[in-house]
């Protein structure tokens, strides 16, 4: 069981393409690749939840990815955030990166993970509790 499967607060997803720039030397995806597409789910989950500040004063803390298979120039991906746990001043996220059934071969889990962001306020230099209506997009679900 990956750790999407145990996050119950909101969840969004993207469908990208892998693009030349997202490959290295190898011709399969670059690790940052894999985090820039986490990013766009994660744009994609505050815009839908209408916060559109949160990432002025979400810096990450932490990331942990977990990469199981490569991902072709040109093959269709999807990336999926989802609010796993939300503290007094930090969030932590599951994400998962699938790739689609590319040139004869089947799709499936290409990298899974977490990361972790912290309230800082604008100006501030340390973290501080979310703000009620960043808890209220949320929900109570969310341990």
């Amino acid at each position: 069981m990956h750790t999407l499967d145990q996050a119950c607060g909101p969840r969004a997803c993207v469908e990208r393409t892998v693009e030349w720039v997202d490959t290295d030397a190898s011709g399969h995806q670059h690790n940052s690749a894999v985090l820039r597409w986490v990013e766009a789910a994660e744009a994609e989950l505050f815009r839908t939840l209408h916060l559109p500040d949160y990432f002025a004063c979400a810096p990450r803390v932490q990331q942990v990815v977990n990469y199981r298979a490569k991902l072709w120039f040109g093959q269709r991906i999807r990336a999926t955030v989802a609010v796993e746990a939300i503290g007094r001043t930090s969030m932590t996220f599951a994400f998962e990166v699938e790739g689609m059934a590319h040139k004869g071969a089947g799709g499936g889990l290409a990298a899974h993970g977490t990361f972790t962001t912290a309230h800082v306020a604008p100006g501030a230099q340390a973290a501080s509790p979310w703000p009620a209506g960043i808890l209220a997009a949320i929900g109570p679900a969310v341990p």
